[in-house]
């Protein structure tokens, strides 16, 4: 039979070949997704545990939580958008009522540093109702930092918004590094915390100057004095030699600080510039080198072992593992972890990294411990309660987490991220190359530069659920979603990177690193390097990915509304080639259709044909903008949005705040002139100025035109 097959084949090519249809948008069919699914969060490698401690509550950017002084039947949480809310400690689902609402005062110009920022109750609450805070706003036309006093008259149930008393200002030189955390000490008095501002003039020079309270803890007695009196200790407090509602100098953000309840001493975590984030034990009449010291090391002065500076009790260097912004924390005076008591807990907040500071035993030197790390969440600031028991808010997620002590039953099974690529059931496990049915390829119009890495990407969400489309071009994505991307060396694979939606809501990203042979990948538990031909690959931390990878930039960066705006061939749906987003919502993948490609942005790619400043702002938007945009992680106030009108970027002509590159009369854009403008420079650098400073070691040639042809187009500023 086989025989007779053969001789009859070849009569059979000369038929007309049966060509099958490409399948038209009405006829394309969601595919059934079996295997690529989130898991539950892993366990985190840590020493404790973080419970959800009102899994019924959320908030919007949540910035502190209080308990009024001797009575913690009521939480209060800070949202960063003006409002204060309550709830009752002892009901774990929890109502939240608005007891204060300042949002129409608060002046908040792009960053994540200013908005309502610090609260605390006057220790006489129960008799006066006093709530202070901490905000910026405006006051003579300039953004500044208030501190103002609200009134309640049942309990704390309610504040009267009518019944604000101003008790100081402070005008701020920029949105950044303003600090704004305030607490009562076991003095009985006021303090509060200022950053050096970020000065546009000089971004670094407060903390040694006497005459400014920027970069200063400032102590005030609210309770003499009309609005206030100076403690007759403060170090200056006849107004020789400093201001006299200065209590110490030379710290350049201190972002969040406590009293250790048993000893009364001052923790502060001061943010620091470049490379360092510190720890102090703050001091009356103390300086802390900022600026001619960032921690222990020389930052404007060269030598700088000569000065009266106090150093930091510990600092961690930024890199890919302790991360880049400090939130200090409290001293642990509860009795869940015994073996915490005593100890200074706090975090990076961008790298969910949290540590214990203990002390060596034999030496009595500070020895920090990691209590936890690639935790998912962004610990922006602590809580402690009457108990001594420590709490964080997790600003990114909107949720409030309990530290406890670490679990002693048996390792779970479930949520164990496989380790093996070929394992995860979002590649083939055949071909870990290929993608597992049920995913579907997309590509984007103005790639995110990754050192010319030829890329390949897919998604998969649950079967059932769906994608919502925002108007600001975002995808909320469903829980149990995967986002897959390749890189390869031609065709040599170095790295596939997911980012899964795990069940709390928060999105975490994990690498795989190819082996030699090119037949599986391992999962990585830190970031890495490896070298594929002619090709140097760094591989990213887990904590690294949530650097960029933010709320405020909707999470996930790619995949949106202006970069799907265009045609894509899929391979798994027959060969057939689509508009991205009409073939998407033909197969039911969005909760309501996003309109037609013809209504909706399109960004354009850096080498397309659309005009100089078309590519060059859809280039930074897909490159810079994740971190320079409101409440984005990075410097400045710049908004390097795709949608935001050029006027309102903050870039044209407007000053640096991390120098100038000794680029004589450079500014961030300056019009007609790449050469002088910021913005290029940095792109065109592969130094520590580098832009963005993460993911990349070489210039984009063809993205770095883009942005100089925008440059160098734009007549003015108006």
């Amino acid at each position: 039979m086989r025989l007779l097959l053969a001789l009859v084949l070849p009569s059979l090519v000369l038929l007309p070949a049966c060509k099958k249809k490409t399948p038209g948008l009405e006829d394309l069919e969601r595919p059934v997704n079996e295997t690529c699914v989130a898991l539950d969060r892993p366990p985190s490698d840590a020493s404790v545990e973080f419970t959800e401690a009102w899994p019924g509550l959320r908030f919007d950017a949540p910035l502190a939580m209080r308990q009024l002084p001797a009575d913690d039947a009521y939480w209060y949480v800070l949202e960063q958008g003006g409002t204060v809310r309550r709830f009752d400690t002892a009901d774990p689902e929890g109502t939240l009522t608005t007891v204060l609402d300042i949002s129409d005062l608060l002046n908040m110009p792009g960053g994540n540093e200013a908005g309502l920022l610090g609260i605390d109750f006057h220790p006489d609450f129960a008799s006066n109702g006093y709530v202070y805070l901490s905000y910026t706003g405006t006051v003579d036309d300039h953004f500044a930092s208030v501190i103002e006093r609200y009134t309640s008259t049942d309990g704390g149930a309610s504040f009267d918004p009518g019944s604000g008393k101003i008790i100081l200002t402070l005008q701020q030189p920029y949105a950044n590094h303003n600090g704004g955390n305030i607490l009562f000490g076991p003095d009985g008095y006021l303090y509060i915390g200022f950053g050096d501002g970020g000065s546009e003039d000089d971004p670094r020079g407060y903390g040694q100057d006497p005459t400014p309270m920027l970069s200063k803890m400032l102590r005030v007695d609210v309770d003499s004095g009309d609005p206030y009196s100076i403690p007759s200790d403060n170090p200056w407090a006849d107004g020789v030699g400093g201001l006299p509602e200065m209590y110490a100098t030379g710290l350049r953000n201190p972002w969040r600080f406590s009293f250790d309840m048993v000893t009364g001493d001052l923790w502060v975590g001061d943010v620091g510039q470049d490379k360092w984030e510190e720890v102090d034990v703050v001091q009356n009449g103390g300086n802390y080198g900022w600026s001619a010291k960032e921690g222990t090391h020389c930052y404007n002065e060269d030598p700088c072992d000569d000065g009266p500076w106090i150093d930091p009790v510990v600092e961690y260097k930024h890199n890919d593992d302790n991360g880049v912004t400090i939130a200090g924390g409290y001293v642990y005076r509860g009795t869940a972890i015994p073996e915490l008591v005593g100890t200074y807990v706090y975090a990076d907040t961008y790298y969910g990294r949290f540590w214990a500071l203990t002390y060596d035993a034999l030496t009595g030197d500070p020895a920090p411990t990691v209590i936890a790390e690639n935790t998912g969440y962004y610990p922006a600031s602590f809580g402690q309660g009457h108990d001594g028991e420590v709490y964080f808010t997790d600003w990114n997620g909107g949720r409030l987490y309990r530290i406890d002590p670490a679990s002693t039953d048996e390792p779970p099974t479930d949520g164990i991220v496989p380790t093996a690529l070929s394992e995860t059931g979002c590649v083939d496990p055949s071909n870990p190359a290929a993608p597992a049915e049920g995913m579907i390829s997309y590509e984007v119009n103005s790639p995110l530069w990754s050192d010319g890495a030829d890329k390949s990407r897919w998604f998969a969400i649950p079967d059932g659920t769906q994608i919502e489309v925002n108007s600001d071009g975002t995808w909320t994505f469903p829980v149990g979603s995967v986002i897959v991307k390749q890189f390869r060396n031609g065709d040599t694979p170095m790295e596939t990177r997911l980012l899964v939606l795990h069940d709390d809501g928060a999105w975490t990203g994990y690498s795989y690193a190819w082996n030699e042979t090119g037949t599986d990948a391992t999962l990585l538990t830190g970031s890495s390097t490896a070298v594929f031909g002619d090709m140097d690959w760094s591989y990213p931390s887990r904590a690294e990915c949530l650097r960029c990878h933010t709320t405020a930039a909707g999470n996930v960066l790619g995949v949106r509304t202006e970069q799907l705006n265009g045609d894509h061939t899929y391979d798994e749906l027959g060969g057939g080639t689509y508009n991205q987003l009409e073939a998407l919502d033909a197969m039911g993948f969005f909760t309501a259709s996003p309109g037609t490609p013809e209504s909706l942005t399109a960004w354009p790619s850096p080498t397309g044909t659309a005009s100089a400043t078309d590519r060059g702002r859809a280039y930074v938007a897909s490159n810079c903008a994740f971190c320079h945009l409101p409440e984005g992680t990075g410097g400045g106030t710049m908004d390097l949005r795709y949608a935001t009108a050029f006027a309102d970027m903050g870039i044209c002509a407007a000053d640096p705040i991390d120098g100038d590159l000794d680029v004589d009369g450079a500014v961030l854009f300056d019009p007609g002139s790449p050469d002088t403008s910021l913005i290029a420079l940095r792109m065109g650098s592969v130094d520590a100025h580098r832009m963005p400073p993460l993911g990349t070691s070489l210039v984009d040639d063809d993205g770095l035109a883009a942005v100089r042809d925008w440059i160098s187009e734009t007549p003015a500023c108006e």
